[in-house]
């Protein structure tokens, strides 16, 4: 009788991630997701933006930040990183996993210039913070054209 219950679980669980996926994708389409793999892969982010810098804010709990990639061009910011399962006791029997673990990447179009040798970043307590100073706007010339 064990193995109809073991086989029971499978086809449950099978079922309930089903149903996870299309609740996915229904819930996907209106920005919001019922899986934890949809919510690690994209960090929760604050863009703010002050008269000489751009800051971003990431919410990254659980990760080493030697395990983070950030990647800046004059008008990209790129955040990459990976977290690991931490399973305490292979003995037990898992029914639901929520806490997050896996690679996530997110790209951002900053809205001008930055001046990328001067970009710092700070990690402390789960939030990742990028500081990344503007280049001042370029003067616009005046240029007279001879119309012939």
């Amino acid at each position: 009788m064990p193995e109809l219950e073991v086989w029971k679980k499978q086809h449950i669980n099978r079922l309930k991630e089903d149903m996870d996926r299309i609740f996915d994708r229904v819930w996907g389409e209106f920005g919001r997701s019922s899986s934890p793999k949809q919510i690690k892969a994209m960090p929760l982010v604050d863009r703010m933006e002050t008269a000489t810098h751009l800051i971003i804010k990431a919410e990254i709990p659980g990760i080493d930040p030697k395990d983070l990639d950030i990647s800046v061009t004059e008008n990209t910011l790129v955040i990459k990183g990976e977290t690991s399962q931490k399973i305490v006791d292979k003995n037990h029997v898992f029914h639901r996993i929520e806490q997050k673990f896996g690679s996530f990447s997110r790209t951002f179009q900053l809205p001008c210039r930055v001046r990328v040798d001067n970009v710092t970043a700070t990690y402390s307590d789960g939030l990742l913070e990028v500081v990344m100073p503007k280049c001042k706007p370029e003067k616009m010339r005046k240029l007279k054209v001879a119309v012939k």
